[in-house]
């Protein structure tokens, strides 16, 4: 009974580092986003091409929606087929989306508008409170608050 315990603690310590090897689900944010308000957009500079109805906005950029912020270098806006709204939000540089009381960041994001995802890639990284989560990429989904990470996820459990 005195070994059995041991070993039942180390493979119970390593489940978790299994899990994070090859991706985590988490909870961001603090309420569920309302995809269909109205999105307003700040930046330095503005460009826009009526021929592909895309707008690309530089500097300084800071798009909000509801609770959501997010900043980055460049935001690319993509408008309907119709161009009576937006589709999806492609931002580079720099770029960190918060939430309530949860922060991530990463190189780079696309946000699908319909769908009320989006997908962080390069070095990706969530600051819960006193907890850090990094990964390759992660899914966001704006509509239920959760989050999955992909790719060499890394984390530090506190036991405090």
């Amino acid at each position: 009974m005195h070994l059995l315990r041991p070993l039942l603690i180390a493979v119970l310590a390593t489940l978790p580092a299994m899990t994070f090897a090859q991706g985590l689900k988490v909870a961001f944010g603090e309420m569920q986003q309302e995809t269909n308000l109205p999105v307003e957009v700040t930046a330095d500079s503005l460009s826009v091409n009526q021929n592909d109805g895309s707008a690309v906005f530089k500097g300084n950029v800071d798009v909000s929606q509801g609770d959501m912020r997010m900043t980055a270098d460049v935001v690319n806006v993509h408008y309907t087929s119709d161009s009576s709204g937006i589709s999806r939000l492609v931002a580079t540089g720099d770029v960190l989306i918060v939430q309530g009381e949860d922060v991530a960041e990463a190189d780079s994001a696309e946000y699908s508008i319909e769908s009320g995802t989006v997908v962080m890639t390069g070095n990706v990284t969530v600051v819960q409170g006193p907890n850090t989560i990094s990964a390759d990429s992660m899914t966001l989904n704006l509509t239920d608050n959760t989050a999955e990470m992909h790719g060499r996820v890394k984390t530090i459990l506190r036991t405090e």
